[in-house]
C-alpha cells in the first residue's frame, strides 16, 4: 500500500509547503500531494517540479463544492503538471477538462458534502458508485472512509474495493493512527493520504517535527 503525504492541514495546502517539502526530502517519499486551496498556481508548479526531481509521484486533490469548481481545479492540475488528480464533483466534466493530459483521475465516490468534506452513502451505494466511475474511464476512486456519516469505515472500504475491481482505491481523510493504516491495508486499499495528522503530531506524540511523524508512518507500513 502506498503512503501519500499531503502537504495539507484542515483540507488546505500549508502555506510553507515548499519549505516543509525541502525539510523532508531526505526521507525519499514516493508519493506527495497538495490541495487546490492555500497557495498560488506558481507555488504548486514549483512544488510539483521538486517532487518530480525526486522521482516521486505528484497528487492534486480538489475540495471545491461545485461542478464549476472541479472543472477549474482540473485545469489548474494540468497547468501544475501533476500525475494524479483526486476528488471533485461530477466525473464526466472533469475527465473532459483533463482531455489528453497525462493525469490519472480518482474521483470521490459516494455523496460528498461540506468542507472539510464528509461522506454519505451505505456500502451498497459506494460499491455501485465505484463500479460506475471505473466504467466511465476513471483510473481509480478516492474514498473518504473515515469521514463517513452513514456507515462504518471498514465495510465501506470493502464495498469500494469490490466496486473498483482491479482499479486503484485510495482512502483519504482522517487517517490519524497506525491502527487506521493497518485497517486500510487489510481492506485491500492501494494507497492512503495523510495530511493534518502529520502536522498535528498525532502519529508520534512527543516528536515535534514533521519528519519524525513521517518516519513513524513509514515504519508502520513496513
Amino acid at each position: 500500500m502506498d503512503f501519500i503525504f499531503m502537504l495539507t492541514r484542515n483540507d488546505v495546502t500549508v502555506p510553507d509547503c515548499l519549505e516543509v517539502y525541502e525539510a523532508v526530502r531526505p526521507l525519499g517519499l514516493r508519493h506527495v500531494g497538495f490541495k487546490d486551496l492555500g497557495v498560488e498556481g506558481s507555488v504548486m508548479a514549483k512544488l510539483v517540479e521538486r517532487i518530480h526531481d525526486d522521482g516521486a509521484t505528484a497528487y492534486f486533490e480538489m475540495v471545491g463544492q461545485t461542478r464549476e469548481d472541479s472543472v477549474a481545479a482540473a485545469r489548474e492540475a494540468v497547468a501544475a503538471g501533476v500525475d494524479r488528480l483526486l476528488g471533485g464533483f461530477e466525473a464526466e466534466p472533469v475527465l473532459e477538462a483533463l482531455g489528453d493530459a497525462p493525469v490519472a483521475y480518482y474521483p470521490f465516490c459516494g455523496l460528498t458534502e461540506g468542507h472539510p468534506t464528509l461522506l454519505r452513502g451505505m456500502p451498497d451505494d459506494i460499491e455501485a458508485d465505484c463500479a460506475s466511475l471505473i466504467a466511465l474511464g476513471c483510473a481509480g476512486v478516492d474514498l473518504l472512509a473515515y469521514r463517513a456519516v452513514d456507515a462504518d469505515p471498514v465495510p465501506l472500504t470493502e464495498a469500494a474495493r469490490r466496486g473498483a475491481g482491479d482499479a486503484a482505491l485510495i482512502v483519504a481523510g482522517s487517517i490519524d493512527s497506525p491502527a487506521r493504516i493497518h485497517a486500510m491495508q487489510q481492506a485491500g486499499v492501494d494507497g492512503v493520504t495523510v495530511g493534518s495528522a502529520v502536522f498535528e503530531m498525532m502519529f508520534a506524540p512527543g516528536e515535534n517535527s514533521v519528519g519524525a511523524q513521517l518516519k513513524h508512518i513509514l515504519d508502520a507500513l513496513d
